[in-house]
């Protein structure tokens, strides 16, 4: 299902047991293809499982795959674009909302290029406690590889100059 630009629409994330994670209240669309949903979330509601709220502090460009196991969040931030990067089973619209499985992993990146790999020690505990799979885990090592590739190259969203054109685009539509 193809969103619609300037779509207000809700992002869910689920844990591989189907409970929910985590869900932004409002993003909006700024790009739908085959590939890719490309939604700007700016000072929007956020809540976690447990029941807390925080409201984003800054706008952010997510990029939401289609066929890629993560997403990233690239937030515009005055001392420059840091990123945010989940990795997530590909994502859905469902109608409802942008939808994905979060599995723990992520890369935290920094204006410099510089990054780190977060939440090793939370993958390895859920996946005893909701046992990803051999096939789940074979994907997600590769698709950590392959991100990883993508800071390392500045390929993508990773492009300085990639973020830029779709936030002035996001400030032209508003």
């Amino acid at each position: 299902m193809i969103l619609k630009e300037n779509e207000i629409v809700y992002i869910q994330s689920y844990k591989h047991d189907g409970s929910l994670h985590r869900t932004w209240a409002k993003g909006v669309v700024i790009e739908s293809s085959d590939d890719q949903f490309v939604v700007v979330t700016n000072k929007t509601w956020v809540t976690e499982a447990n029941g807390r709220h925080w409201i984003t502090k800054e706008p952010a460009i997510c990029f939401f795959y289609r066929d890629r196991w993560f997403n990233i969040f690239s937030m515009i931030r005055k001392s420059g674009i840091y990123y945010y990067c989940n990795l997530a089973s590909p994502s859905i619209f469902d109608g409802e909302a942008i939808k994905n499985i979060d599995y723990d992993l992520d890369v935290k990146v920094y204006p410099d290029g510089s990054w780190e790999i977060l939440d090793r020690d939370e993958y390895i505990e859920h996946d005893k406690k909701m046992n990803y799979g051999t096939e789940v885990k074979e994907i997600i090592e590769k698709e950590l590889e392959t991100l990883i590739n993508m800071v390392k190259e500045r390929k993508g969203p990773f492009k300085k100059e990639i973020i830029e054109k779709y936030y002035d685009y996001y400030q032209k539509k508003k």
